[in-house]
């Protein structure tokens, strides 16, 4: 299945590369902003601490990616900003054809077991007890721009293939409504 070189543009700069520098600095600020006058961060504490903040992190950023970009993909394709799919470029998996919010919670479920679950278990392995605040917010920016960039073109193709179905369904059913 040969991309486009528009659609590889569309899925490493505007997916990937997009959601990575969003996610830099939303998880930088949202660290700053709720422990900005801590002068350090627990791994574990009476609000669940990094560790907790790991794995929510692991599970709602791409279930929250899927739901907000999948539509606006949906919209670019429809209008014509982004060209759809042909038929064999459309994955051999049917999870494109998923609601958004079923392939976010999988990928959800993934970013929790292959990217925080390993870091977790690495902090406890370590015996870490807490990290200066400045550390875990560049640490947690730098992490949640990994894992963005890393789902975001899942996303992207999965909408980008749905998106693509869609439109040649209703062309058909368009067509075969003409003719009769």
């Amino acid at each position: 299945m040969e991309m486009s070189n528009q659609h590889r543009r569309f899925l490493l700069i505007g997916q990937s590369g997009v959601q990575g520098v969003l996610n830099f600095l939303e998880n930088g600020l949202i660290v700053w902003f709720i422990h900005g006058s801590s002068n350090t961060i627990a791994i574990w504490n009476e609000t669940g601490g990094i560790v907790l903040d790991l794995l929510l992190t692991g599970l709602f950023l791409p279930f929250l990616i899927c739901v907000i970009v999948s539509p606006i993909i949906a919209a670019q394709v429809r209008s014509g900003k982004v060209p759809p799919l042909s038929p064999e470029q459309f994955l051999h998996s049917y999870w494109f054809r998923r609601s958004s919010w079923m392939r976010g919670l999988l990928l959800g479920t993934a970013g929790v077991i292959f990217g925080a679950l390993p870091v977790v278990s690495a902090l406890i392995l370590a015996q870490a007890q807490s990290f200066p605040m400045v550390s875990y917010m560049i640490f947690k920016a730098v992490w949640a721009a990994a894992l963005a960039s890393l789902v975001a073109p899942i996303i992207g193709w999965w909408a980008l293939a749905n998106a693509s179905r869609k439109m040649l369904v209703n062309s058909r059913q368009n067509l075969h409504q003409r003719v009769m």
